[in-house]
């Protein structure tokens, strides 16, 4: 019976194939049916390659024929896209009359990868995924692959025709359990925590097959050989998850939680505390997500940007010390670093001055440090103030691994008559800065003049361009362009002191707004260190930034913003120096910068209503629109509110950083894309007339084309 079931199945088959084959050999010669026959071509060729459990070279055919018009026809972003269906027949998925195996659901005495040679002689039974097979011809290997790691089995000359026979029908992926005992092996391998020891199966179990083809190798040995376009990674996010590097990276996250969390609770006595996900919406940071509300037609509640009102209400009710792992959301136009929805590490706590929450936030790094990279990072950190970042390094999260200061040399240059310096420093905010690289890589000028490599990091700035000499041997004179040097003139010998440049060093010029000065040496600065290899390895650099400005301008609106939020305290100098106009005034804030990336930050806050209502004004609300949108908060300052303070840390990109990755997306589970997608689940999706019914809205996007 079983060979009757085998043989109809495979007549239906090659009855599928022969449809198909013919219907491709009636198609109009094109181009389109050009590329579809060399897609089934090299399908085919590559289904063995690809993972297809148990199929024969027909079964493969027809496989690879339904996955080319699967791909032919593939939509991505916002419109459906079909599921791949490339479904193979398999010895435990098999066609026909045949009967379902048992589903089972059996334990496991220990892990692939703890196995050591202290377990040899023991009896084991292991769980996984196959990694890879091999037979060597009357002897078969596999690695069995689970969340630990690797170990190897192997079928003996002497091992049943069973065992022989299951290990003849292994595939890459497929759910095994091994039943055998740990020997040493004769031949070790170095490269894995397991390379002392194999397991000689004596029973083997296929608990499931793979009925699909592989997108990707999951094995670490396939890693090194293939580079997987981030899409596909996403698309089969399941799988991708599934492989080793994605595998420690989840680990790291854990395990870097865990130790942020034992140092709150156990060294700090915080409390974690859940604070809601449905809010009222507050939009003066980013655009919120909004969330209709069905019970109050034509309200909506709105997706927490941060728990930042709730947790300030926390230190009001007496919760003294709060934290949460919390998850936040802001509908904003995404980059590389950033999510629409992303995980903070939120803290606040009553009765403390910037100094104590500053400790706490050290004590916490060093411990993720350790943890999560074996780094130890300094006892106390070092600090700079905004406008000393500014000047110095053109951005207030710099990276201190290597040099390159730069500085402002209005002064030196008074009286100059070359145009480009002259225009700049008559302009409103306007100023010519130098930036000094000590030279010893030799950057070539073609890289420096226009179309060149650094000269071109300058337009994408913003910079009309970049000017550069290098300062002569005798250390008081300048070698380059005839007209920048005579331009510079007699003033060369203060430009060199003021910058503290030496013989041979290269001086880089940027003139016109201080804004987008900053902002081009900034960026110049940063892509001569990672071009020309200055960062060095292994090094780490971890600092404070503080004493921002409350506040800044918004040219486009014409008001001012809060550089933070608005709920951060003024430094009280600046707030009784000008107690009417608190737009010049410092902030009580800090940001905690690593290796050029900010990671965290926080500030006192605000907790008197009066101070409050200032802020809110200087903003520019009226006191109807405060009252109605933060009027709860105010109130509650009215009871008794305690002084207090706090921080959050960006879990995802501290965790990226930790882990070496390039993007925050490889240390989140299920992320977006550049756009706000999920390619895994197809998110966000179209929903019915009726829904939106219930929720006494209509959609006025236009139909989906296609």
């Amino acid at each position: 019976p079983r060979a009757a079931v085998r043989a109809r199945a495979m007549s239906r088959m090659t009855s599928a194939l022969e449809r198909g084959l013919t219907t491709l050999s009636s198609a109009r010669a094109s181009p389109a049916s050009a590329r579809s026959a060399r897609a089934r071509t090299a399908l085919v060729a590559n289904a063995p390659r690809m993972g297809v459990a148990g199929a024969s070279p027909m079964a493969s055919t027809f496989v690879a024929s339904a996955a080319s018009r699967d791909a032919l026809t593939a939509r991505h972003a916002h419109k459906s896209r079909p599921r791949r269906a490339s479904y193979a027949t398999t010895p435990r998925a098999s066609a026909g009359d045949a009967a379902p195996a048992r589903l089972e659901w059996p334990s496991r005495d220990c892990y692939a990868g703890a196995l050591r040679e202290t377990d040899v002689g023991r009896a084991v039974t292991l769980c996984g995924w196959i990694d890879k097979s091999r037979d060597m011809g009357g002897i078969a290997f596999a690695d069995v692959r689970d969340h630990t790691g690797i170990a190897q089995i192997v079928a003996d000359d002497d091992a049943s025709a069973e065992v022989k026979k299951v290990f003849g029908e292994l595939r890459q992926e497929c759910v095994v359990r091994v039943k055998g005992e740990v020997r040493r092996r004769l031949n070790v391998n170095t490269k894995t925590a397991t390379g002392l020891i194999e397991i000689v199966a004596s029973e083997i179990t296929i608990l499931n097959t793979v009925a699909r083809s592989l997108p990707f190798g999951i094995s670490e040995s396939a890693q090194d050989k293939e580079e997987i376009k981030e899409e596909t990674r996403l698309e089969n996010r399941v799988l991708d998850l599934r492989r080793p590097q994605m595998q420690r990276n989840l680990k790291l996250r854990h395990q870097t939680l865990r130790a942020l969390r034992k140092v709150l609770e156990d060294d700090y006595g915080f409390l974690e505390v859940e604070t809601p996900m449905l809010t009222r919406s507050t939009p003066e940071g980013a655009r919120d997500y909004l969330v209709p509300s069905r019970l109050k037609p034509g309200g909506a509640y709105a997706l927490p940007q941060s728990p930042q009102l709730f947790k300030q209400m926390l230190m009001v009710a007496g919760v003294d010390r709060y934290y949460q792992v919390a998850r936040c959301f802001r509908d904003e136009d995404l980059r590389a670093d950033r999510q629409p929805e992303f995980t903070q590490l939120d803290i606040e706590m009553a009765f403390t001055d910037d100094a104590g929450v500053m400790k706490l936030a050290e004590d916490l790094m060093r411990a993720a440090f350790k943890s999560g990279a074996d780094v130890d990072l300094p006892s106390t950190f070092p600090t700079m103030t905004f406008a000393h970042a500014m000047e110095k390094y053109g951005c207030d999260k710099p990276d201190l691994r290597y040099g390159m200061e730069m500085t402002t040399i209005n002064d030196a240059l008074a009286g100059t008559e070359f145009k480009l310096f002259a225009d700049a420093l008559a302009a409103p905010n306007g100023v010519v800065k130098v930036l000094v690289v000590d030279d010893a890589k030799k950057i070539p000028n073609s890289k420096l003049k226009p179309k060149g490599d650094v000269f071109n990091e300058a337009i994408a700035a913003g910079a009309g361009g970049l000017a550069f000499v290098r300062v002569a041997e005798d250390g008081v004179s300048l070698d380059g362009a005839k007209g920048l040097v005579e331009g510079v003139g007699a003033a060369a010998a203060d430009v060199i002191r003021v910058s503290n440049a030496k013989p041979g060093d290269l001086l880089l010029f940027a003139a016109g707004h201080k804004n987008l000065v900053n902002k081009t040496l900034d960026r110049v600065r940063q892509f001569i260190a990672r071009e020309y290899d200055m960062i060095p390895n292994g090094a780490h650099a971890v600092l404070w930034i503080t004493e921002f400005p409350m506040f800044e301008f918004n040219e486009d609106e014409g008001r001012h913003e809060a550089m933070h939020h608005p709920f951060t305290a003024p430094n009280q100098d600046d707030a009784h120096a000008n107690p009417n106009d608190l737009t010049n005034a410092r902030a009580i804030a800090y940001d905690l910068v690593y290796n050029g990336v900010e990671i965290g930050g926080g500030s006192l806050r605000i907790y008197r209503r009066d101070v409050q209502e200032a802020v809110f004004s200087a903003i520019g609300l009226t006191s109807e629109e405060a009252e109605n949108k933060f009027g709860y908060l105010m109130e509650a300052f009215q009871y008794g509110a305690p002084p207090h303070g706090g921080l959050a840390f960006g879990l995802d990109r501290l965790v990226m950083m930790l882990a070496g990755a390039r993007s925050i997306r490889d240390v989140i589970a299920f992320p977006k894309t550049a756009n706000g997608a999920c390619l895994l689940t197809e998110a966000p999706g179209e929903v019915s007339d009726a829904q939106y019914a219930e929720l006494h809205i209509k959609s006025v996007a236009p139909a989906n084309e296609g």
